[in-house]
């Protein structure tokens, strides 16, 4: 979540002195399957209580953005996966506390299915890994513009099922 400046920052911007801007890039995804008939996400906590988020992370050098997609959501969820299409890419800015640097970072998000591994596996990134459904998933997310992607996501499962019944 955007963090709206600090004092620091603030106070930089009164002596005229701009904060230095940073552009991160991540990519990660939305991984899906349907069990029963009913469709469900993946979804990674951390802390008390459990902050929700999508599986998500910083490209390791040489990387592309759907190879570091693969390799974050692999690492965080325990899951392997496919890339099944680009979802679309999120941007948002937040300010390091502590210096003077503000970051515009932008996250580039796949919709993915499952072919192996088991969210037993996921690293200790995070506390807790789990299957929702994906209503459930929708009301427990941590973060709004996230949420949006797995609306977005779930709608690119849908118009695929439906040309599917063509």
């Amino acid at each position: 979540m955007a963090k709206h400046g600090n004092s620091r920052n603030r106070a930089a911007s009164a002596r005229g002195k701009k904060p230095r801007i940073e552009e991160p890039v991540s990519a990660g995804g939305v991984v899906f399957r349907t069990v029963d008939g009913r469709m469900e996400t993946v979804l990674c906590g951390r802390d008390n209580p459990v902050r929700w988020s999508l599986a998500k992370g910083t490209p390791d050098p040489g990387e592309t953005m759907e190879e570091t997609a693969l390799r974050e959501v692999r690492e965080e969820t325990g899951l392997e996966v496919r890339i099944e299409e680009r979802i679309r890419s999120i941007d948002y800015w937040f300010a390091d506390r502590d210096s003077d640097v503000r970051y515009h970072k932008t996250v580039h998000f796949y919709l993915m299915t499952p072919v192996g591994g088991h969210i037993d596996l996921h690293d200790p990134e995070f506390d807790v890994v789990q299957w929702f459904p994906c209503a459930e998933a929708l009301e427990s997310m941590a973060y709004a513009n996230e949420a949006d992607v797995l609306r977005d996501a779930l709608q690119l499962i849908a118009e695929r099922e439906a040309k599917q019944r063509e």
